[in-house]
């Protein structure tokens, strides 16, 4: 019985959390602001990926085509390590935590309704810019049944590798006002070390192996093997598309992301109360950053 009540429960949990996430999806249609920043996001790739007019080493496939495929993994990456940490920090400022901790099961329905409003935007963004570079530039799309199920599955296992772990750091970020300084330096970072613009082969070994550890460089190289031929393993630094190591390397970061994210979540929503909001709302009212 206590198995059934658990299971019943965690269901509880996932449709309150679809429910919402359902919501907040409309309202992100309805939010101009926060579209024409996604489709900005999306036209700045096409525009760099467009005056790149290089060969991928040893092969004669367009360096835009490799490029794109960085980017696309960029933008899946970068929407669930900045965009999810900075609307936590945001609505946890405003009373959101505190709210949840009068809520039964807030905090897991609020977890998977904030995953579900960002894989959404990631794989619509994702698709934008597959289609967008397809028509317009002749960019890469997959080749046959092999090359959609890859791009499927690298998609999905790359953003549950990112996304439960930018809600970590959402969870431990001191306030919005620092989040984007905090995570944006070292995410232009990786942009530049991963191999996401030109071949990671060009860098030097130890940038490599440092590289190899996050998830970016195993994202980007999944894509490239789903829009690219087999002849673009020869910029690549075993030769091969190593997607089993794509697989194992996602799959550790997502299972240390589910670990984290929700312990982190309860405890800020613990920590919070009516005293803290206030005095955070004062300091910001004193430092100009909000309305006295």
């Amino acid at each position: 019985m206590k198995g059934v009540h658990v299971m019943n429960r965690g269901a509880r949990h996932w449709r309150a959390g679809f429910l919402r996430g359902g919501i907040e999806l409309r309202h992100l249609l309805r939010n101009p602001k926060e579209m024409f920043g996604h489709l900005s996001n999306v036209v700045v790739a096409l525009l760099v990926t467009y005056y790149i007019s290089d060969r991928v080493p040893g092969t004669q496939i367009p360096m835009s085509h490799l490029a794109l495929a960085g980017f696309a993994a960029y933008l899946l990456f970068q929407i669930g390590l900045l965009s999810l940490p900075q609307i936590l920090v945001t609505e946890r400022e405003e009373g959101a935590l505190l709210r949840l901790r009068a809520t039964p099961g807030g905090i897991p329905a609020y977890l998977v309704a904030k995953c579900l409003l960002v894989v959404v935007t990631a794989v619509a963004t994702l698709a934008l810019l597959l289609a967008a570079a397809a028509l317009l530039t002749d960019g890469p799309l997959p080749q046959g049944p092999a090359g959609w199920l890859t791009l499927v599955w690298v998609t999905t296992l790359g953003l549950l590798a990112v996304v439960p772990l930018g809600a970590a750091i959402g969870a431990v970020l001191p306030n919005p006002r620092e989040a984007l300084a905090l995570i944006m330096l070292p995410l232009l970072g990786l942009l530049i070390t991963s191999g996401t613009m030109f071949p990671i082969t060009k860098l030097p070994e130890p940038v490599q192996q440092v590289s190899a550890v996050f998830p970016l460089k195993w994202m980007a190289q999944g894509l490239r093997s789903a829009l690219l031929p087999d002849a673009a393993q020869a910029a690549e630094p075993a030769g091969s598309w190593e997607l089993p190591m794509v697989a194992l390397v996602l799959t550790a970061w997502t299972v240390l992301g589910f670990l984290l994210a929700v312990p982190l979540l309860r405890r800020a929503a613990r920590r919070e109360s009516g005293s803290r909001l206030t005095a955070r709302h004062e300091k910001a009212a004193r430092s100009g950053a909000m309305p006295a």
